[in-house]
């Protein structure tokens, strides 16, 4: 009979223990299912670097860019949020045979406006859509447009166990600025698609294709990343790493590989 207690007693404790363990790993796998939705209520704060060397007349130049992505949603109502992404990026250009291309500072900022509802569709699909803002806040000419732009943004995406498939588009026209410089009508594509592992471990390919309609000219990065969510201390946080292949570039661009690194830093509620 004491044997039989003391069995019943260590199981029970082994449930108590296991609870707390699994309510944070079904939150781990939440978190990581959200990270791959663009438009989910969540802020994050992504640190993003990426490396690329050019070719052509630009042969051994090299750019870095550390772009920081805040997330920031709002809730407008019981139906619907209010998701802004802005991109600030931080450029570094190197050993350009035009000594005035060498320069290093802030670039263009741009900022997108998602209006999403709070649940699904009864399909499953989720969706945001409003308006995407650019900023000419270049500290060298060289590292910007020097115009102000405006134009639609979308995101619609669909998520089913650990896969996650969508598309991102928008475009932006330039509606003011310095006169001099080339106006601004560029297409951006991006389909996505990742599978967040047991380990919430989250392996995904995607592109940032981008049309110059100006210049007529595609730049297509085709992407392949693997991210890990992890936690030091209290801050939960993703790790991931990306190589990416330029499969199309501007004469003189960016050409074969490149490297991505992002450290996100995640704050749920």
């Amino acid at each position: 009979m004491r044997r039989y207690e003391s069995t019943l007693f260590l199981a029970t404790s082994a449930l108590v223990l296991a609870a707390p363990a699994r309510a944070q790993d079904d939150q781990a796998a939440e978190l990581a299912k959200k990270l791959a939705n663009p438009v989910a209520s969540l802020i994050s704060v992504p640190l993003q670097y990426n490396y690329d060397e050019y070719g052509g007349a630009n042969d051994g130049a090299a750019v870095s860019r550390l772009i920081m992505q805040p997330v920031i949603p709002f809730s407008l109502n019981e139906n619907w949020n209010l998701i802004t992404r802005t991109l600030i990026p931080l450029v570094d250009q190197q050993d350009f045979p035009v000594a005035a291309v060498n320069e290093s500072g802030l670039g263009d900022i741009t900022s997108s406006l998602y209006f999403s509802p709070k649940s699904p569709t009864a399909a499953g699909w989720i969706w945001g859509a409003g308006p995407v803002l650019l900023l000419p806040t270049a500290t060298e000419d060289v590292l910007g447009t020097e115009k102000w732009g405006i134009g639609p943004t979308g995101v619609v995406l669909k998520q089913t166990g650990p896969w996650t498939v969508g598309m991102l588009a928008g475009h932006i026209w330039s509606v003011a600025g310095d006169d001099s410089r080339d106006d601004v009508s560029s297409t951006t594509l991006q389909p996505f698609f990742s599978y967040t592992t047991q380990t919430h471990t989250t392996i995904g390919a995607y592109t940032e294709s981008a049309y110059d309609w100006k210049s007529e000219q595609w730049q297509v990065p085709l992407i392949v990343q693997a991210g890990q969510l992890f936690k030091i201390g209290p801050q939960i946080l993703q790790l991931a790493v990306a190589g990416k292949y330029w499969a199309e570039s501007a004469e003189n661009g960016p050409e074969g590989w490149g490297l991505r690194m992002q450290l996100t830093f995640l704050f749920p509620k």
